[in-house]
């Protein structure tokens, strides 16, 4: 018998493949074998670095770009983040804002109470939301595009014949006390809607809102527009005159660029806007303009006795305005289209130079029990080929003129005027008006709090004496000292709350802004001090009783507040207007 044939090793294991081939293909998996001659050795295979390098090859160009896209993005494209909160003219609220932003203690905001410098108590709760009220109504005239020097050199019937009357053979005008015309500075970009939002907010719009000047984009900030809109009348008329007797809230009106409805939809009762988007139309907004002007001025609060306004309206107290804000557009198009150097222009400027001077004929014509202010100014300036949007000198050099009604009382007399050389090196801060600035000074005349996001400084000059709670005129100073440390803690309360939410303001500068509203906290409460004291040891001599307002600590404390309030624009603007030229470089690179 053969012997059986011997199982081998290479046979065992063909046979045990060819089960696990069966086995995989019964499992419906088939299995693929690879011979070892299919593998790359190890030194064929590439290593992990160079795996590495491939996929980072293909991934930087992408990522470079995207971050230099990024980084060039956010130093051009500027933005600033908007807050919904609101200054508040609830009883109290003058005092609270300067004990917790100014440290003041208990009893100094008790003495500017009694002392009628702050109006957030009962007693003078009807005269002023923090401060006196110190105007019965205003008008605010917009020349769209009024560059400086068209308001120094081309309007003679009107800001010519007031600031130099002798000049013009109008003496009987009293300009050169109640007139005064600025420098009005204006922040890129210089375009008309962010020049508005500017002016009525007291921030500062970056080149990331230019998209809102296509129209639709409405404030969301706080402004002295929706204040005198919302507050309560009975917590800011002044509590004499034709004010006294009237209950109802008088109106506010507008007529002109469209653009202010834009802003502010449903903020106005008397509405007349009129499109502005046609440059090439040159007189439907002016003509639109000159044809309300007129009734409105006349219904202007303060303008004629009660009695007389009255009767001419029926007794109608609704026809009767606080503000009125005519846009005239036709300078800034006759400039989009001729430029600044043609007849068109001329013809242009010599209309508005009428319109303006039949205005403040009115404003001179009232009574002096009454105190109205008017506004003159441009919101941009324009180039030699009569473009705007950009930051060069004659794009941000308009024109602001002020005008003050006779009854006024007149800062340019006082001898105790606050010229800033009360600290050296303090002078500059009252050389030049930043557009602003003309916010605080707005919402103080009117007896408003100041917008919750405003970074602009009083201007002292055009804040008159308030006549009601002034019984002697070295009380000025005090008056002037109060208002601008309530400007101060507003604006030290807005950076210091955005600080906290936002890595946009240097901690280094902020430091540095905190030591000086201390420093002119420091001499503001010593010179309440010295009054308190003072007016609790008085012997009854009535020069004494009134000479220790003026005191010097009152007037260093101004001109540091004012330093102050220069320091904050400018750190606003070199955060929210001014590009980062080197991110920029290096995002292109």
């Amino acid at each position: 018998m053969a012997a059986p044939r011997r199982k081998t090793a290479s046979a065992s294991g063909a046979r045990h493949e060819d089960d696990v081939d069966r086995k995989g293909s019964t499992a419906g998996f088939p299995h693929y074998r690879l011979s070892k001659t299919s593998l790359p050795s190890p030194k064929q295979r590439p290593s992990t670095r160079a795996i590495f390098l491939k996929v980072l090859a293909l991934l930087a160009p992408p990522v470079l770009l995207t971050t230099g896209l990024a980084i060039f993005t956010q130093s051009f494209f500027l933005s600033r983040t908007s807050f919904e909160h609101r200054s508040s003219c609830k009883l109290g609220s003058a005092g609270t804002l300067l004990q917790t932003a100014l440290g003041l203690e208990p009893r100094h905001v008790d003495y500017l109470r009694r002392s009628g410098f702050l109006t957030d108590d009962d007693i003078h709760s009807h005269n002023g939301c923090w401060v006196p009220r110190r105007v019965d109504s205003m008008a605010i005239l917009v020349v769209d595009a009024l560059r400086f020097d068209f308001a120094r050199d081309h309007l003679p019937l009107s800001i010519g014949s007031r600031l130099f009357p002798s000049q013009n053979g109008t003496a009987n005008h009293h300009a050169s006390d109640t007139s005064r015309l600025y420098q009005f500075v204006a922040d890129p970009p210089t375009v008309t809607m962010q020049r508005l939002k500017g002016l009525t907010t007291g921030g500062l719009p970056t080149f990331a809102d230019i998209s809102g000047s296509f129209g639709g984009a409405s404030i969301e900030e706080d402004s002295w527009v929706e204040q005198l809109k919302s507050v309560p009348w009975g917590r800011r008329h002044n509590s004499h005159g034709e004010m006294k007797i009237l209950d109802e809230h008088p109106r506010i009106a507008f007529v002109g660029d469209d653009t202010w409805v834009d802003l502010f939809p449903t903020q106005f009762d008397d509405c007349h806007p009129f499109p502005s988007f046609n440059t090439r139309d040159l007189d439907t907004v002016d003509n639109g303009c000159l044809e309300h002007l007129p009734r409105l001025l006349g219904g202007l609060l303060g303008r004629t006795p009660t009695s007389k306004n009255q009767e001419a309206t029926g007794g109608n107290s609704t026809s009767l305005f606080e503000l009125i804000v005519a846009h005239f557009l036709g300078v800034d198009h006759v400039g989009h289209t001729y430029g600044p150097n043609n007849p068109h222009m001329e013809s242009k400027l010599h209309q508005m130079d009428v319109m303006l001077s039949n205005t403040l004929d009115v404003i001179d014509a009232a009574p002096t029990d009454s105190c109205i202010v008017a506004l003159v100014l441009g919101d941009h300036g324009m180039t030699e080929d009569g473009n705007h949007g950009g930051g060069t000198e004659e794009e941000v050099n308009a024109g602001l003129f002020v005008h003050f009604s006779p009854g006024c009382q007149d800062e340019s007399e006082r001898e105790d005027k606050i010229t800033g050389e009360e600290i050296p090196g303090s002078a500059h801060t009252f050389e030049s008006i930043h557009q602003i600035d003309l916010v605080p000074t707005i919402s103080f005349l009117l007896g408003l709090p100041v917008p919750y996001a405003n970074i602009g400084g009083l201007v002292p000059d055009l804040l008159p004496t308030p006549k009601k709670s002034i019984q002697h005129p070295s009380q000025a100073t005090a008056h002037t000292a109060t208002a601008l440390a309530l400007n101060s803690a507003q604006v030290w309360d807005y950076l210091d709350t955005y600080s906290k939410t936002s890595r946009d303001l240097p901690m280094d500068h902020l430091r540095e802004l905190k030591e000086t509203l201390d420093s002119a906290t420091l001499l503001y409460r010593d010179a309440i001090s010295h009054s308190e004291k003072l007016t609790n040891s008085q012997t009854g001599d009535d020069e004494e009783e009134h000479t220790f307002f003026d005191s010097m600590p009152y007037r260093q404390a101004c001109a540091l507040f004012k330093i102050f309030l220069a320091e904050s624009t400018d750190l606003g603007k070199r955060v929210w207007t001014q590009f980062n030229e080197r991110g920029m470089m290096i995002g292109i690179g």
